[in-house]
């Protein structure tokens, strides 16, 4: 599946300003993460399993 058939969403917490920004993509097997500022680069791809634990260390660590 290429890059551009993706649907890329930002999170909630991205500003209008063009800040650091990642943008996520969900495949059947993946998830595809980039940087907003720069969509012709290869995007990384993890496993379900690595970005949902990315993502709960991420809630659980927010002070």
């Amino acid at each position: 599946m290429s890059t551009t058939e993706l649907a890329w969403f930002k999170s909630s917490y991205s500003g209008g300003g063009g800040g650091n920004c990642v943008e996520v993509a969900t495949c059947p097997d993946t998830v595809r993460v980039r940087d907003s500022k720069d969509t012709q680069r290869q995007a990384l791809a993890v496993s379900r399993d690595a970005w949902s634990a990315f993502t709960t260390l991420a809630v659980d660590s927010r002070v």
